[in-house]
C-alpha cells in the first residue's frame, strides 16, 4: 500500500525541537505522563551512523522485511521529500544491509532530512562522507534483495516504538525518539521546562567549581527534590 505523505509539521514545531534534543523530549514525555510505546523512544540498539549526527522532522514511514530495499527505493524517488525522515520498519532483520551510501546519497539530493532503520546498512565510511543523517542497528555488508513494494506511509512500528505518518521524529548521539502528532506540543512545552530546569543546575554547578577554586564560601550543589528525599528518608 502507497499513499501519499502527510502534512509537513511547522517549522516553528521543528525549531523547537532542534532547541531541545532527544533526552529532553523524552523527559517531556515522562513529565506530561503520556502513555506511548516505550515513552517514545526507539530500541537502544537503533543509533546514529556517526556521532553527532542529529536529524529533527516529519515521519514518512515504510514497512519491509527480509532485507527488500525495493519499498526504500519507492519511497526515494515518489515524493517532495523536503522536510521529511523516512522511518523504515525492517523488522530488525539482520542478514542484509537494507540500503548504503547510492540511497542514502539519492535521498540526501531530494530533500530528505535523514533515515532511521529498524534494520541494517552499509557503506559506514561512504555515509559519513556525505553527512547524511542515518540511524540503523548496525552494519551488514551483505546486500538487500528487490521484491515486493511494501507498504509506504502506513502506521508502523520501528524498534518497539509506533509510528505514524506525520509524526515528530529526533534523533541526536543518544538515539532516536517519535513524538506522535496529537501530544507535539504538550511534550514540547514539558521538555522546555526541564531545559530550563537543567540549565539553571548547569549555573549552580559552574558556581560550585568557581567558589570552590577560589575558596570562597561554596553553594549548595545538591538539588532541592535530593535534599527533600534525604530528609524524608532520615525522618
Amino acid at each position: 500500500m502507497i499513499n501519499s505523505c502527510a502534512p509537513l509539521l511547522d517549522e516553528k514545531i521543528i525549531k523547537r525541537a532542534e532547541n531541545l534534543g532527544v533526552a529532553l523530549l523524552l523527559d517531556g514525555v515522562k513529565k506530561a505522563k503520556i502513555d506511548i510505546p516505550n515513552g517514545g523512544c526507539m530500541d537502544a540498539e537503533v543509533m546514529p551512523v556517526d556521532r553527532g549526527m542529529t536529524v529533527v522532522g516529519t515521519a514518512l514511514t515504510v514497512e519491509t522485511d527480509n532485507g527488500d530495499n525495493f519499498p526504500i527505493h519507492v519511497a526515494s524517488y515518489s515524493f517532495d521529500a523536503e522536510g521529511y525522515v523516512m522511518v523504515i520498519d525492517g523488522k530488525a532483520y539482520d542478514k542484509r544491509a537494507y540500503f548504503g551510501d547510492l540511497i542514502m546519497g539519492a535521498c540526501q539530493a531530494v530533500g530528505f532530512k535523514g533515515m532511521v532503520i529498524d534494520g541494517y546498512t552499509r557503506d559506514r565510511d561512504g555515509n559519513i562522507e556525505l553527512g547524511f543523517p542515518v540511524y540503523s542497528r548496525g552494519f551488514m555488508p551483505c546486500g538487500p534483495i528487490k521484491k515486493d513494494e511494501g507498504n509506504i506511509n502506513t502506521p508502523i512500528t520501528c524498534a518497539g516504538v509506533k509510528v505514524v505518518p506525520g509524526d515528530l521524529v529526533v534523533g541526536d548521539s543518544d538515539g532516536v525518539c517519535v513524538i506522535p502528532k496529537e501530544h507535539i506540543e504538550t511534550v514540547l512545552a514539558a521538555a522546555e521546562e526541564k531545559k530550563e530546569y537543567e540549565d539553571n543546575r548547569r549555573k549552580t554547578i559552574a558556581a560550585y567549581r568557581e567558589a570552590k577554586k577560589n575558596g570562597t564560601e561554596l553553594p549548595q550543589l545538591a538539588p532541592k527534590w535530593v535534599l527533600d528525599m534525604i530528609k524524608s528518608s532520615v525522618s
